[in-house]
């Protein structure tokens, strides 16, 4: 029997690897280098499916997003799977949220990686990976394999992609208060809470700055729920044309507006008996207010164009990073359906609330990191960890993730030091938060800010030189214009590793 085709797009030769030892049983397996040439492949034969590995773009997506455009018009009975770093660009978001894509977004591991693209391309079935290839995969089969701590049983997987867990998750077999990791006392409370309303069919509300774990928590509300085994979809409301938003929720028929081809199901109906998480409910316009708050009520709607009804029968998780109160006090948000919402609401706390969060956090990110990126990391410099700590974090848990993620990278000799950290957060440079009635203020005043904002970016200049020229001093020096001893002197007033 002929194999179904794969087109992997990737240059990124350990995931080549790890995807062609793992599918080529099942899959007849071509590797592309560029979009342009998985294009070309597409014009010429009938492919089955296409992982496209969009990590690390330099842009902003937008080339990208055109050549996925004319990949699907060539070819628009095949599977794409887009596969991108937690912080997505836009384009490609709004990309994924409008067409049959299926995203993935980050992951800790090859293992996770290949457990995801497995849920995709498999939906039915239920993925198992053994001990010796989770170990295999995560740890590029190492000598640390063996270690007593790298031993996990099997894991399983359901079919949702586009999943991203916070650290110290767990199996589904464990409440949202153990598989949240968290110290501070308020936000456990309100994760007991949170475990009992996730037994039950009603609607939740979380209220939470970006970044703060709300996507993950809505996750976890459905892991622990009796709907765990059907799907999990993600709308992202914020990310979709206004105009498309109906179309997205509750589908349409042929005709029903000018793109409209073929008629296409909702998210209402795509989930089934699953879960649908609203993310940014505060941007949906009036006439989209009281289609929901009906969804609510009765769970009755109809597809745009449609005259029949149908009956909604997925779980509701709504989540927005603004209070929904002033937007009704302003005009901008129905009062009956944020009454109807706020009886189950439920605030996940910023990062700069739960201070005792961020060690254990960052703890768990620079293991996650190391692993990724290949990167050994055998001990944490204190002022390292100092530095985090006293970061407000308007971003949160996100944000904290991204500046592990560029540490370990700039990691050198094994050892994450304080240098190691973007200037911002040394300096204490806050930016705003997504709520306007906080303000976060800034450490120093404005004559110290000036003299260390020149020292930070000369420092971030030498960094980013020594390390395109593979740490050559000399070839740095001459990148940058100075001496070889001048170099030196700066590397050493900035507290640089010059024994290299």
């Amino acid at each position: 029997m002929e194999l179904p085709t794969l087109i992997l797009v990737t240059r990124d030769t350990v995931i080549q690897q790890q995807i062609l030892a793992h599918f080529k049983k099942t899959f007849q397996l071509s590797i592309c280098s560029s979009l342009e040439d998985c294009y070309e492949q597409c014009s010429d034969q009938d492919i089955d499916s296409i992982l496209v590995d969009l990590r690390f773009l330099l842009s902003g997506g937008h080339q990208e997003d055109q050549l996925l455009d004319m990949i699907q018009s060539a070819a628009p009975e095949t599977e794409i799977i887009l596969l991108t770093e937690e912080e997505c660009p836009e384009i490609l978001e709004r990309r994924s949220a409008c067409t049959a894509m299926m995203h993935i977004k980050g992951f800790a591991s090859e293992a996770e990686l290949l457990l995801e693209i497995d849920s995709c391309l498999n939906p039915e079935e239920e993925v198992v990976v053994s001990q010796s290839a989770m170990l295999n995969a995560s740890l590029g089969a190492t000598s640390n394999s063996s270690s007593p701590e790298n031993k996990k049983p099997a894991a399983k997987r359901s079919s949702s992609a586009n999943t991203s867990r916070e650290p110290g998750a767990a199996g589904t077999g464990q409440g949202i208060t153990r598989r949240f990791e968290t110290n501070s006392h308020e936000m456990k409370l309100m994760l007991n809470e949170l475990e009992i309303a996730a037994q039950h069919d009603v609607t939740v509300l979380l209220i939470g700055e970006t970044g703060a774990g709300k996507t993950y928590l809505s996750r976890l509300i459905h892991d622990v729920s009796p709907r765990r085994n059907e799907p999990f979809l993600n709308v992202a409301c914020g990310a979709l044309p206004n105009d498309l938003i109906e179309s997205e929720l509750f589908g349409h028929v042929r005709g029903a507006f000018t793109s409209a081809h073929a008629d296409k199901d909702g998210k209402f109906l795509a989930a089934g008996r699953g879960t649908v998480l609203l993310d940014e409910i505060d941007v949906l316009g009036p006439e989209q207010q009281v289609k929901l708050l009906r969804v609510i009520e009765t769970g009755e709607f109809e597809p745009i164009g449609s005259n029949k009804t149908h009956v909604n029968q997925a779980r509701l998780v709504v989540a927005s990073n603004m209070d929904l109160q002033p937007l009704v006090e302003q005009g901008k948000f129905r009062p009956d359906l944020y009454y109807r919402l706020n009886m189950l609401k439920f605030d996940v706390l910023p990062l700069r609330r739960r201070k005792s969060d961020i060690i254990v956090l960052a703890n768990d990110f620079v293991h996650q990191m190391s692993i990724k990126h290949k990167i050994p990391v055998d001990r944490i410099d204190e002022e390292f960890m100092e530095a985090l700590h006293s970061y407000p974090w308007p971003g949160n848990v996100r944000e904290l993730e991204n500046v592990i993620r560029r540490s370990v990278i700039y990691c050198r000799e094994g050892v994450l030091r304080k240098e190691n950290l973007p200037s911002h957060i040394l300096m204490g440079l806050v930016g705003p938060t997504n709520d306007p009635s906080v303000v976060l203020n800034h450490r120093q005043n404005d004559s110290e800010r000036l003299g260390d904002q020149v020292a930070v970016t000369e420092k971030e200049l030498i960094e980013q030189a020594l390390f395109k020229n593979n740490y050559s001093r000399t070839n740095t020096a001459k990148t940058l214009g100075i001496s070889r001893v001048t170099l030196y002197n700066k590397m050493k007033k900035y507290g640089m590793n010059t024994k290299k």
